[in-house]
């Protein structure tokens, strides 16, 4: 094996765990791909990977190590967070709930929403995914319970409503601060209910074609699809671009119009705040404390501060995401490392585990 191998008469595809072997295989270089005809290669074990880790072997590249390393990080990481992100994520849902950390109630909202939601994530997508694919020789009984598509529809429901959580809320405070005459109308207890409401309904009819795309076994793996897909779907023009819109939808347009309604609501907090300090020094001849800045000023913190922590650890898993499926569908440019899907997976899950952190670290009354 070289560092790029780059066809091989049987079209062979791997993970990091050699499992199965196909008639008709793909690539193998940076990506090796998909797997199918069942010929054990390799153990997924602890000692397996720090083995591959440090083994001087002339074919194992850089890339490969710091799969392997990930790999073994993961086994302490996953069940790290799912112990602790849990009962937090509890403990900030009933904090909130008693809507006494000052702040309004349409946000109180949206914040309990985006918490009850990456909560839900942790449970399918953490402690039912992820850690029976790192732990899979004592997860091997999954293959026999044929759910996995409903587990996937699921599973991307969840994490639909902690993205789009994220832009309502984020919208929220835009009009807040930047519309004022739509403010009173829109800023409500009420409408925050409906938008949360309306934001699951079409979350759950989105996610939908999950089901009907995959099959019910479950591939304990971390390639394309978690569930086992039959060739045609791998490969069909049609389910292709139901599934790269589904990744444009989900995270890539939240991520733009995220930064388009922060750099709007910035510049305009900004541009105000000037205003009110020449105002005041005008009027009193001094600078003195100014209330209404500090509330500004912990408004901005807040929301930048929960958006920028999306962006930052949403953006490897979206950028292989789409990647991976123009690959499958033959747009195939550069290839890209395996590792960065590994570390991409344990980063989208570390963004539904900080905002506790982020509350807080920027609301006092959380604090107490």
């Amino acid at each position: 094996m070289g560092q790029n191998l780059r066809t091989i008469d049987w079209n062979v595809t791997m993970g990091h765990n050699l499992r199965t072997i196909d008639w008709n295989v793909t690539t193998m270089g940076h990506n090796l791909r998909t797997i199918d005809w069942n010929v054990t290669t390799m153990d997924r074990s602890l000692s397996d990977c720090l083995s591959l880790v440090t083994a001087d072997y002339f074919w194992i590249t850089l890339k490969w190590r710091i799969y392997h390393a990930l790999k073994m990080i993961q086994t302490i990481y996953y069940p790290i967070l799912a112990i602790t992100d849990v009962p937090v994520n509890l403990l900030t849902i009933g904090i909130l709930s008693q809507g006494k950390c000052g702040l309004s109630k349409c946000v109180t909202r949206y914040l309990v929403a985006m918490s009850a939601a990456d909560r839900l994530v942790i449970i399918f997508d953490l402690i039912l995914r992820h850690i029976p694919i790192v732990y899979e020789e004592r997860f091997q009984f999954l293959e026999s319970i044929p759910v996995c598509n409903i587990h996937a529809v699921l599973v991307y429901i969840v994490t639909d409503c902690s993205v789009w959580f994220t832009v309502t809320f984020t919208f929220d405070r835009f009009v807040a601060i930047c519309c004022q005459k739509l403010k009173s109308k829109y800023c409500s207890e009420k409408t925050s209910a409906v938008v949360v409401g309306t934001v699951t309904v079409l979350s759950c009819l989105k996610n939908i074609f999950w089901y009907f795309m995959l099959t019910d076994r479950y591939r304990l793996e971390n390639l394309a699809w978690f569930c086992f897909v039959t060739m045609d779907v791998q490969h069909s023009r049609v389910w292709g671009t139901i599934e790269f819109l589904h990744n444009i939808i989900t995270p890539a347009i939240p991520f733009v119009v995220i930064m388009l309604l922060n750099a709007i609501t910035v510049r305009h907090i900004l541009l105000g705040s000037r205003g009110r300090r020449r105002l005041r020094a005008h009027s009193s001849g001094e600078s003195r404390r100014d209330p209404e800045m500090e509330s500004r000023r912990k408004s901005i913190i807040l929301l930048l501060v929960i958006s920028g922590n999306f962006i930052l650890l949403w953006a490897i898993l979206m950028m292989h995401s789409i990647h991976n499926r123009m690959w499958y569908l033959g747009y195939r440019s550069v290839p890209l490392p395996e590792f960065l899907q590994e570390l991409g997976f344990m980063l989208q899950l570390l963004s539904c585990c900080t905002n506790t952190a982020i509350y807080a670290v920027t609301q006092t009354q959380f604090r107490e």
